[in-house]
């Protein structure tokens, strides 16, 4: 009977065991939804690979706690409605403890409400300000944002290093293209606002649709007002159009773009066009040009090496400015989440109190004012030179 009842026990522990280890294992999930189809695919699914590279990464390094981490993906289809479907079902069918994406501005903007009131930990990957901006301004209420965070630089930032540039080569009368999409009214809004603040004039604004194919009746009436230089705001393909259209009609003055064009489609596009265009980006970039004392040099060459040399996304899809952008959003989710464990309130505040992350896109300084935490010394001014991005000096 004494030889039974220890086997019982034996048994039972060794169940317990068994039972202890599977509860460890057991995957943290985040959600992931980008735009795999549609307009914005080209920069969706680059981005969602780029995703599932760092899980890998993670994953291999013994993923948090010894927990692997799972990543739940979904095609937002370029579609905001789609995008909120994807949430739900994030949220009800999956159980996901934080999400990463999606891609555009008007996808984010209309997600934003249900992240709030499920209260699950967002990084998105969005260009846009409005995610991330809370209460009434003007006409626009844009809510809270407690649980949203953004990977990328705001509009904001790369507006004051647009300003800031311009300022430095005594360019101060300039006039503004921009989209007439969640996005390119971000860029408006912001450099309407800023201009004053940096001694700079708006002597035109003209607008366009993202899928116009010809800007150039936009282009004259702005260069009517005899502009020291143009500063165009939109993402995607349409920035090449603009910059075609800009070295057709022969204009002197400048050509700036926003930080969501640097890569190779818009050379590829744009062409000979495209020389002398100038435009703000993320480190990535020219990061062979950084200087071996910048912190995030070794951290770009080592994201560069796994794009390109071990995982081989280069081949169909070049590195571009929003590359780096999934990287950091789930670094910041991870490394809350080691701190914190996965209650959404605390992996939240865990969130926004990160201090010196160095990441891909830059060296992140959160707050619960700052849902970013990116400053404008994480940006670089670019010149298209010989077909190829160099950095201003």
């Amino acid at each position: 009977m004494k030889r039974i009842v220890v086997a019982l026990a034996m048994a039972a522990a060794l169940m317990l065991g068994l039972a202890g280890g599977a509860a460890a294992a057991e995957p943290i999930k985040i959600g992931a939804f980008f735009a795999l189809s549609g307009p914005a695919a080209g920069i969706g699914t680059p981005t969602k690979l780029v995703a599932q590279m760092v899980v890998d990464k993670i994953n291999k390094e013994g993923g948090v706690g010894g927990r692997p981490i799972e990543l739940v993906t979904a095609d937002t289809e370029s579609d905001p409605t789609k995008a909120v479907m994807a949430l739900k079902k994030f949220l009800a069918v999956d159980k996901v403890v934080a999400v990463v994406g999606p891609t555009s501005t008007d996808e984010g903007m209309a997600v934003k409400k249900q992240v709030e009131a499920a209260k699950v930990p967002t990084v998105m990957t969005v260009g846009g300000d409005p995610v991330i901006m809370v209460g009434k301004i003007g006409e626009m209420d844009f809510g809270t944002a407690d649980y949203v965070f953004k990977a990328p630089q705001r509009s904001s930032t790369a507006v004051q290093k647009v300003l800031g540039y311009l300022k430095a080569k005594g360019l101060t009368k300039v006039a503004l293209l921009t989209a007439s999409d969640g996005f390119g009214r971000d860029g408006l809004r912001w450099l309407t606002k800023l201009a004053p603040e940096f001694g700079v004039t708006i002597a035109g604004q003209e607008q366009f649709n993202p899928s116009d194919v010809d800007m150039k009746s936009q282009l004259t009436k702005l260069a009517a007002a005899e502009p020291q230089a143009i500063v165009c705001w939109t993402i995607g393909d349409a920035g090449a159009i603009v910059s075609k259209n800009h070295h057709a009609l022969g204009l002197k003055a400048p050509l700036v773009q926003c930080h969501g064009l640097p890569g190779l489609r818009y050379l590829q596009l744009a062409g000979e066009a495209a020389e002398g265009d100038l435009m703000p980006a993320t480190k990535l970039m020219a990061w062979q040009e950084l200087p071996d004392s910048d912190p995030q040099k070794a951290v770009i060459a080592e994201f560069v090496r796994l794009y390109n040399d071990e995982y081989k996304y280069g081949a169909q899809y070049p590195l571009n400015t929003h590359s780096g952008y999934a990287w950091d959003a789930i670094y910041l989710i991870v490394k809350a989440i080691g701190q914190a464990g996965t209650d959404p309130a605390k992996l939240k505040e865990a969130i926004e109190n990160t201090k010196g992350y160095v990441g891909v896109s830059g060296v992140y300084n959160l707050s619960p004012q700052d849902h970013n935490g990116l400053g404008v010394d994480s940006m670089v001014m670019l010149e298209v030179k010989g077909g190829k991005f160099a950095m201003v000096k």
